[in-house]
């Protein structure tokens, strides 16, 4: 047994539970943790495989020089320093608004976020880019407006629900809740409760759905406020709810009165009986809703949860249990950034806010750095993310990334991204290193996992975490650390670390805006870990709200609580439950300034009343050069992001198809297996076709996670050659999951 380690997969973020067996420090084997209490020995096929992400060919094991187009090894030292002293002269030039940071939002590590944002803002630049601002800019905008903060994510309470609904989510899938295979067979199966799938196809949630509403691509917006207007024809609203628990609703009310319920349900594609039916278990059942790229990336992407978070006030399932919850957190996903604040920075060339927690939408970074104005993006520091693959309109990035003055690129393979790169440092993968991740996924508990090495690294290879504590300390961010302090990392208590730690910031109050710099060269050397003694920090440091949190799990209050629990954590591989929200006031986590749910959201109030089936059907109308819809992400159980780079781990299984509808096959002359062109305004790739019946006719789907580079050959098709970065939503979410397209035969 000495030869298991326990762990958790870092391909996702539901971060499942596993062991790994190590022969000859090498990773062999993978097997569900039965001992993890949020997984419980679950785990999907990606992350039974993850030893393909551990061991790519394409590895980096020492920092590299881009010199004229090929790249060269060179020492840390003079990567360090020739790094530090380009963005040093591009600040002292340009200034601040020069520098941008992407990353922060690995699936298996979250410490690195706090050091990339550490150095950008000791810099003066508040340019955060992510994969947050990609998917989520409109529904935490919205949030952000209506629960007080972006970050006050209200997850479905599916244990406590009697009906479970997903909206443009595929969780047989794609997961995004803990064992969520398993919850939806359950809520399946189970007489007493019911799962409704709201997707326009047959998707494999809506296949085992007790109620599936096959809703037109692109009207879910319009599918909602009919959904309000129908609950208010009959008098079914939660009126003591709404009186008690929300404000603005009276103001906004007039929006849904006298509108054409059965015209906009025509317009949708679907059965008004049908509707009217899940309208009044909505209003009967005690149901949580499960929103996901389907709506946030798909038409009308923030009026699209402006609306749904409306109905879920209609029918009062915010802040109830069996409805939608905010979790508790030990660090919150970002930061609020409200851009009415003048002191929030907005980009210069697209005047696009922080829309997502602090984060900017990747979509219009190229943009950013293409402007020609003289405050334009100029250096970035990519970390974490493939944006190449991953982001849209990767000829655009492509264009901008080669105009950089500085890109530098943290990553364990030279990717796609790191190949425009000007510095690649190499990192240690998530199982050379220390890390966790925060994602609030639970409730009412609150879990968390400090994963460990499993293998040792590379000799030369570092956590992004220290590779950023290295350029911070080469531009002179980090205060001098005194000997005592140095001498009390390396020995002693931790307890006895803080009391001195805290001696020192006292007397050199910058250490404090430093400090995870600071905990990286003191406890970070002895643990040679800038990541777990940034963990230590946080939590030794948690605001009072995860302290009442952790001492309803049993972590009593004191000085050393946050000792307590990191000890716990090193004494758990498996993870645990570190706190838990006070479920007896699950309205708790509105920090509105009303207390209350705030539903009026002025800037929304002409978009809302726009939407008729009038307008809708008039815009919903395809051009005849692009007559389908390409779903641009498909999410399936052989895809995960760009982390999954080999593609034997899915050798035999048709992982990268473009998949049409029986009926549009038909239609063009094309059969199963077909070559076929994907064209649309943005480009074309070719694929092999796959005909299936869970697809609705008039749209096209393609997985994201493909066109990768592995062993200079490149394999499956980069959707985000087809996607333009212009074809985004208002708050920068790019609108993946409704892009015109046609389809072409192709020469074998």
């Amino acid at each position: 047994m000495e030869n298991w380690h326990k762990t958790g997969c870092v391909l996702c973020a539901q971060n499942c539970g596993l062991e790994i067996k190590v022969e000859d420090g090498r990773m062999v084997r993978v097997r569900p943790d039965k001992d993890n209490p949020r997984s419980k020995g679950y785990a999907c096929r990606k992350g039974l495989n993850v030893t393909y992400h551990q061991y790519p060919a394409d590895r980096i094991t020492e920092p590299l020089k881009r010199v004229g187009d090929r790249f060269e090894p060179i020492s840390w030292e003079q990567a360090v320093d020739e790094i530090a002293e380009k963005l040093q002269n591009l600040l002292d030039r340009h200034g601040p608004r020069c520098l941008a940071y992407m990353g922060g939002s690995a699936q298996g590590g979250h410490m690195e976020a706090g050091f990339g944002l550490g150095l950008i803002r000791a810099l003066g630049s508040k340019y955060y880019y992510s994969s947050a601002g990609q998917e989520f800019s409109g529904v935490w905008w919205v949030y952000g407006r209506m629960l007080g903060r972006q970050y006050n994510v209200p997850i479905p309470d599916e244990h406590a629900a009697d009906m479970l609904v997903g909206w443009g989510w595929n969780g047989m899938e794609s997961h995004q809740m803990p064992r969520a295979p398993i919850v939806l067979k359950e809520f399946s199966k189970n007489p007493d409760k019911l799962l409704v799938s709201v997707d326009p196809r047959k998707s494999e949630t809506a296949a085992v759905a007790d109620i599936h509403l096959a809703v037109r691509p692109g009207t879910d917006a319009l599918l909602a406020r009919a959904m309000i207007a129908l609950i208010l024809d009959e008098g079914w609203e939660n009126r003591q709810y709404l009186k008690d628990c929300v404000q603005g609703w009276e103001r906004i009310r007039p929006w849904f009165e006298n509108f054409d319920v059965k015209g906009a349900l025509s317009v949708c594609g679907l059965d008004f009986e049908t509707v009217r039916e899940v309208c009044r278990l909505m209003t009967t059942r005690r149901w949580c809703l499960h929103p996901d790229l389907g709506i946030y990336m798909g038409r009308h992407s923030t009026l699209n949860s402006y609306l749904l978070s409306i109905l879920g006030a209609v029918c009062g399932i915010f802040g109830v249990r069996g409805g939608n919850v905010i979790p508790g957190m030990v660090m919150p996903m970002g930061f609020h950034a409200d851009e009415r604040d003048p002191k929030t920075w907005r980009t210069t060339a697209t005047n696009m806010p922080p829309a997502a927690a602090g984060s900017f939408p990747p979509a219009v970074m190229p943009e950013e750095i293409l402007s020609g104005r003289e405050d334009r993006l100029r250096a970035v520091i990519v970390s974490a993310c493939n944006p190449l693959r991953a982001y849209p309109d990767t000829k655009a990035y492509e264009k901008a990334f080669n105009s950089l003055d500085l890109l530098v690129v943290n990553d364990i393979v030279l990717s796609e991204t790191a190949r425009h790169a000007h510095y690649v440092l190499p990192c240690r993968t998530f199982y050379e290193a220390w890390d966790t991740t925060f994602f609030p996924v639970t409730y009412p508990e609150v879990f968390l996992q400090l994963r460990r090495p499993v293998v040792d690294p590379p000799e030369n290879c570092l956590e992004a975490s220290q590779i950023l504590t290295r350029i911070a300390d080469r531009m002179g961010l980090i205060p001098e650390i005194p000997d005592d302090l140095q001498a009390a990392a390396r020995g002693g208590s931790r307890l006895d670390f803080g009391a001195r730690l805290m001696e020192y910031a006292g007397r050199v109050p910058e250490a404090l805006q430093r400090m995870p710099f600071v905990l990286a060269k003191t406890l970070g050397q002895t643990w040679d870990s800038a990541a777990c003694a940034g963990l230590w920090g946080l939590l030794a440091t948690a605001p009072k709200s995860f302290q009442k949190n952790a001492a309803r799990e049993g972590f009593a209050s004191g000085p050393d609580q946050g000792d307590r629990i990191f000890q716990a954590l090193l004494d758990r591989p498996e993870g645990l439950w570190v706190g838990k929200a006070d479920a007896d006031n699950p309205m708790a986590g509105i920090r509105t300034e009303s207390g209350k749910i705030e539903v009026f959201i002025p800037e929304l109030e002409e978009g809302v009343r726009g939407l008729n089936p009038e307008n809708e059907a008039r815009d919903l109308q395809m051009p005849d050069d692009f007559p389908l819809i390409l779903n641009a992400g498909r999410h399936m159980k052989y895809n995960a992001n760009t982390l999954m780079r080999n593609p034997e781990w899915n050798r035999g299984k048709r992982a990268c198809t473009v998949t049409l509808s029986p009926a549009d096959a038909e239609a063009l002359s094309l059969a199963d297996g077909d070559p076929v062109r994907v064209v649309t305004k943005a480009g074309s790739q070719t694929g092999e076709l796959e005909v299936s019946n869970r697809v609705r006719t008039g749209m096209v789907l393609v997985p994201h996670g493909f066109g990768l580079i592995y062993n200079g050959k490149m394999y499956g098709i980069n959707v985000n050659d087809l996607t333009d970065a212009a074809h985004r939503d208002p708050l920068g979410t790019p609108m993946h999951r409704f892009l015109p397209c046609r389809i072409e035969p192709a020469r074998r």
